[in-house]
């Protein structure tokens, strides 16, 4: 058997560019992205086939040390159980960074017995170069890494290198998925997330963390297009009309950027609706977030 096939999570605290690292491995976007913390809230297989090589790659929400919501807790436990059965970890480091998040993920990769490459991301961003290989040689002193790539994933620097050691400690295996396969997910779950990532890009610090979206109608109908209706969830009543804005025009535009990666990626034409709602407190009810499908995977 030439075939190789398996598991690859990536991990790292929150914001160090995870989701962005899996969008270019794949060559396309699949998950969402945005600067701020806590966009990646789900696990989400990215399938890349090539030849006779299948890398699952499976993005994962940062790990946060405040647990003091049932959202944080929920995201520290998908980010902790997507590294359990999983072939090969990318560790994403912050170049030139090491907080007590990046520590809390060492002491996770310390309970696994399993291939750990470390990707330094953001070189792009150094001013000064000559500080690199230090810093390279002092998180090289932390763990027993396979091997450590400084990488740009927004500049796609050096990824050719690092997805060529991945598919070098890959299991040989038959292929899980089928060659044009790109995730998992379905079509419903990516227009969410899709709106999801135009709200966060939008609306301020604090209330994209107090909001979450759902598809609740998908279907093509009579006039060609196909009609989707999402809802937005909020807390409190007095946030539907900072996410809807003056005369609409804010919830308007968020639609209409929706909209356009929407009909890219679904490759035919849409007519979406957004609906806001309100469900108080639901960011730290365990029900409530199974109910909005935060739901724990096996």
């Amino acid at each position: 058997m030439n075939t190789r096939c398996g598991y690859v999570a990536i991990i790292g605290r929150p914001n160090v560019g995870k989701s962005t690292l899996l969008n270019h491995l794949l060559g396309q976007k699949l998950s969402i992205t945005s600067r701020k913390p806590q966009t990646t809230r789900h696990r989400l297989l990215g399938i890349k086939t090539e030849g006779d090589n299948q890398i699952i790659y499976v993005d994962t929400p940062g790990l946060h040390q405040d647990r003091h919501t049932a959202m944080n807790r929920y995201l520290n436990r998908t980010a902790s159980s997507s590294i359990e059965d999983v072939d090969v970890v990318v560790w994403l480091l912050e170049a030139m960074q090491w907080t007590e998040q990046d520590q809390q993920v060492l002491k996770l990769l310390e309970q696994i017995r399993k291939p750990v490459i470390l990707a330094i991301n953001k070189i792009d961003r150094l001013q000064d170069k000559s500080k690199l290989l230090p810093f390279l040689q002092e998180a090289s002193a932390h763990y027993a890494f396979s091997d450590i790539f400084p990488i740009s994933a927004l500049r796609n620097d050096n990824l050719q290198e690092l997805e060529q050691k991945i598919i070098e400690l890959l299991p040989l295996n038959s292929h899980v998925f089928e060659e044009d396969d790109i995730t998992d997910r379905s079509e419903r779950f990516l227009v969410a997330e899709i709106v999801r990532e135009k709200l966060v890009r939008t609306l301020g610090a604090e209330l994209p963390y107090r909001l979450t979206v759902q598809t609740e109608h998908f279907k093509h109908q009579d006039d060609g297009l196909l009609h989707i209706s999402t809802v937005v969830w909020v807390e409190k009543a007095s946030q539907k009309g900072i996410i809807i804005g003056k005369q609409g025009k804010k919830l308007k535009a968020v639609g209409e950027a929706a909209r356009k990666d929407i009909n890219e990626l679904l490759g035919c034409k849409t007519y979406l609706q957004l609906w806001v709602k309100v469900k108080e407190n639901w960011s730290n009810s365990e029900e409530a977030l199974q109910q909005l499908g935060y739901k724990d995977e096996l």
